[in-house]
């Protein structure tokens, strides 16, 4: 099959465009998807299994251990339990004076004449009638039995006067947040900013980690020029510059990106090399007479998951597992086809190397018709202008960027199209 109609609705894309074209009305004022014309190709797995194929291919890379400071965007290979109480003892919440019982009460001498400061000695033992001045973060003295607020307290000499506080006021007790050995984050959780705040209280140094998958970009093509203006019948190489950083924004650490043009040697050799854990290929997925992909990875002898996918565009994009060595993502060489391909294979295929659950989508009601491949699914690119609502755009033809560089997701269409105000499933475009 060929992207001939994708085509086709690009051209009927015009520049002022601000939706994809409808189809057909069968009543004024109503849209009519157009009736399915046959199978797709048997052997062709649909969109839905194609990325559980993806997933289901990944063996989680080995744990390691990394610092904290190292391990953001990696995730937790084990359940994060904590080493120690938190609040590991009895601190005080506000800056002010730990009393013990009812006042008024009579102030107490400390090492420092400041009174007990965060990460300061323990203060003495206090007794019934008796305070001590104390900053937040310190730890309560033995014998106290609140917090009276700064602003709530006055001092008169020696003597501190001021409303009695409740038996606890404005302490925050050893073990409130959770005792030691609970389990604060589950194995599989992806490591944000918090949650690494959360391992250093719990007194991590390291942690056990999947760590960011290495992919190594393999660029495909002799008629793509690295710089410069397109002539003489080639074109700017648009999948060098994007495929990596779409890599790295769905988890995976770029490594490298290669040109290797139509060399089917050079590719062989790059393939058969490479350390990394994903390689990915832009081009070269189809059957012309120099798209070398399919007889290189016959030649290593590569087992073929994914040979093509129902959808559009982006139908020639494969899944190959190698005997020694990382699983191979080819992406078609149209840039709005190899971000297809990208979202269809290598999303899920990244998440289950970093033993993460395959990505979700969501869903949203379309603000207009847009017309369906007669039996692939398709990706089209669209905007959300407001909670719950998807508008989808012009300039989808598979070679086409300006649609996905303005939009912010991809509506997942039905074979046969949708209607206005019909539900779709939404991909969230991933951001660096």
């Amino acid at each position: 099959m060929s992207d001939d109609f994708d085509d086709a609705l690009a051209l009927a894309n015009g520049p002022a465009a601000a939706t994809l074209a409808a189809p057909a009305p069968h009543a004024p004022g109503a849209a009519h998807p157009p009736r399915r014309t046959g199978p797709r190709h048997p052997d062709e797995p649909s969109w839905d299994a194609a990325r559980a194929t993806a997933h289901r291919a990944a063996r989680p890379l080995p744990p390691r251990r990394l610092p904290l400071d190292l391990a953001l965007g990696h995730t937790l290979a084990a359940p994060l339990t904590a080493l120690t109480d938190l609040p590991a003892f009895d601190t005080s919440a506000m800056d002010g004076w730990a009393v013990a019982g009812p006042g008024p009460w009579r102030l107490t001498d400390t090492p420092d004449a400041r009174g007990l400061l965060a990460g300061g000695a323990t203060g003495p033992l206090i007794g019934d009638g008796q305070a001590v001045a104390i900053a937040t973060g310190a730890r309560l003295p033995e014998g106290a039995t609140a917090v009276l607020r700064a602003e709530h307290g006055t001092v008169t000499g020696r003597r501190l006067t001021g409303a009695g506080p409740q038996h606890g006021t404005d302490v925050r007790p050893r073990g409130q947040e959770c005792r030691t050995g609970t389990e604060l984050l589950p194995a599989r959780t992806v490591l944000t900013p918090a949650a690494l705040g959360l391992a250093a209280a719990a007194g991590y140094d390291q942690l056990a980690v999947r760590p960011r998958p290495r992919a190594e970009v393999l660029v495909l093509g002799d008629e793509l020029l690295h710089r410069g203006l397109p002539h003489d019948g080639r074109v700017r190489d648009a999948l060098g510059p994007m495929t990596g950083p779409w890599l790295t924004a769905l988890g995976a650490q770029t490594l490298v990106t290669r040109r290797l043009g139509d060399d089917a040697e050079a590719l062989h050799e790059a393939i058969s090399t490479s350390r990394a854990d994903l390689i990915v290929t832009t081009g070269s997925t189809a059957h012309g007479p120099v798209d070398h992909l399919r007889a290189v990875l016959d030649r290593l002898g590569a087992h073929l998951l994914v040979s093509g996918v129902a959808v559009r565009p982006g139908h020639p994009m494969l899944l190959a597992e190698l005997p020694t060595g990382p699983p191979l993502i080819g992406l078609p060489g149209n840039p709005l086809a190899a971000v297809s391909g990208l979202l269809t294979l290598a999303a899920p295929l990244l998440c289950g190397l970093a033993d993460r659950p395959a990505p979700a989508d969501r869903s949203a009601t379309l603000t207009g018709p847009v017309t369906g491949h007669p039996h692939d699914t398709r990706l089209v690119p669209v905007i959300r202008p407001e909670p719950g609502t998807a508008t989808p755009l012009s300039y989808t033809g598979p070679a086409m960027l300006r649609g996905i560089a303005a939009a912010t997701a991809l509506a997942v269409i039905p074979p046969g199209g949708a209607r206005e105000h019909a539900r779709v499933r939404l991909l969230d475009l991933p951001q660096t």
